[in-house]
């Protein structure tokens, strides 16, 4: 089971104490030194010898330790559908593979079949060194209480998170939605006060072509009074555009700006089909953007214009779509991605780590306040250890080359959330990993099941 103690010493490794694309400061012989579920110290394993006196040490083994990953756009709801051929003839375009696999699927889950997706994909995710998921839940027959079975899936696996589900109008069911975001998250708050709780809510919408304007308001009215963040796809196909522009004579960003919906804490998701004036909406606003390099391409709905948008000092994440669990392959995918579409070589280098490294901490701590990304005294500690000894020079010049075409394939051997070890020696702790596949892959057979029938 996982390892509660008071205070750690993560030590004999490269300490990585993030904070910029190229790593910042990097420490040879390094260690960083926890207490409670904050880090207390980060130095040489000779200066903090003396310091962790009684701390449970855990030995990197000349491994590299960095900050733990975030994944700034999950769907833990997805995995399940590995293999699962969608319905009718091979869908041509993004419309029909929402209706021909994802929202038949949504309709299908229930309650079982929802928590053995989650505990997969978050097990995959400590194994891949991604501590942190935002998360953006749909399942339209399984409203009520579906945030309550992934808050129990985070709880089991340790991984830190936030939760909402994606509020939609297609079926009718947009007020059950909402009620259970505002019920789970007031449940969430009960539970907090002042206490340091690794989960926490936002408000979700689907899309806007799913959402009515009745619908829109009230999202933006609960997450205005219950001080909470927004989390929604924007223009992630050219009809989300069309089909706004044709009932509201507005473009996406242009009817979510007058719905109040933008802003700091909004996280706008995807953004492939955006013009100058939405993206000057959005950088005015102080919203932020989840880029998804992997799923965009598998969907073939276009490149999001990511340049133009840092550019206008807009802080764009990456995530996964839950594409996978592992934010190093999204990275290095937005760098093939964004030099490929470019024709230019040399293009993404920096970028493609400053989206995970640096933005992705940096609208953690705007949207959910959460202080992560950095091995540094006061931050949170979210440890991951890689079992990478590099063949050449490892500095801050080099850092980038490594982290892109050797860290990506590194073993995660250790992680610690929150300041309590979840994973040791490349084990999840508490987790037996074969009953869990057996169970889900018992689960996926009756979901699939209920997937063709309902199609």
């Amino acid at each position: 089971m996982a390892v509660k103690v008071e205070r750690l010493l993560v030590c004999n490794g490269r300490v990585v104490a993030g904070g910029r694309s190229d790593g910042g400061r990097i420490i040879s012989d390094g260690a960083v030194l926890t207490e409670g579920n904050r880090i207390i110290a980060v130095g040489t394993r000779r200066e903090l010898r003396g310091k962790g006196r009684g701390a449970q040490e855990i030995d990197a083994r000349g491994g590299v330790i960095m900050p733990g990953l975030v994944n700034a756009h999950m769907h833990l709801y997805s995995s399940l559908a590995r293999g699962l051929a969608p319905l009718g003839p091979p869908p041509r375009n993004f419309p029909a593979v929402l209706r021909q696999l994802w929202w038949p699927l949504d309709a299908a889950l229930d309650r079982s079949s929802l928590r053995a997706s989650a505990e997969v994909a978050l097990v995959e995710c400590l194994r891949s060194g991604t501590t942190t998921v935002i998360d953006h839940h749909e399942s339209q027959s399984f409203q009520k209480g579906s945030l309550k079975v992934l808050e129990q899936a985070l709880r089991r696996t340790g991984v830190r998170g936030a939760l909402c589900l994606g509020v939609s109008d297609r079926y009718g069911r947009g007020p059950e939605g909402l009620e259970e975001n505002i019920s789970w998250a007031a449940r969430i708050a009960a539970r907090e006060q002042g206490r340091q709780e690794p989960i926490k809510a936002m408000i979700g919408l689907h899309a806007a072509f799913t959402v009515e304007e009745a619908t829109l308001k009230k999202a933006v009215q609960a997450a205005e009074e219950l001080d909470l963040g927004l989390h929604l796809h924007v223009a992630e196909d050219l009809t989300d555009q069309r089909e706004c522009r044709k009932k509201y004579g507005l473009s996406v960003v242009q009817r979510l700006a007058r719905g109040g919906a933008l802003g700091p804490r909004t996280l706008a998701v995807h953004g492939v089909h955006l013009s100058r004036q939405e993206i000057r909406l959005i950088a005015a606003s102080g919203t932020n953007l989840v880029h998804n390099p992997q799923s965009n391409m598998n969907n073939a709905v276009g490149v999001c214009p990511v340049s133009r948008l840092l550019r206008k000092y807009v802080v764009v994440g990456l995530g996964t779509d839950g594409m996978t669990a592992d934010m190093r392959q999204e990275a290095r995918s937005a760098l093939l991605l964004h030099k490929h579409a470019s024709g230019n070589p040399s293009a993404f280098f920096e970028e493609a780590c400053r989206l995970l490294l640096v933005n992705n901490p940096t609208l953690v701590r705007k949207v959910l306040g959460w202080k992560l990304g950095r091995l540094r005294p006061g931050y949170l500690a979210d440890i991951i250890v890689l079992d990478y000894h590099p063949p050449t020079p490892f500095n801050r010049s080099t850092f980038m080359g490594h982290f892109l075409f050797g860290l990506i394939a590194a073993p995660v051997s250790t992680a610690v959330v929150n300041g309590v070890l979840r994973m040791a020696d490349a084990r999840v702790l508490g987790v037996d990993q074969k009953v869990l596949a057996r169970r889900a892959s018992e689960q996926a057979s009756a979901l699939w099941k209920r997937f063709r029938r309902g199609g």
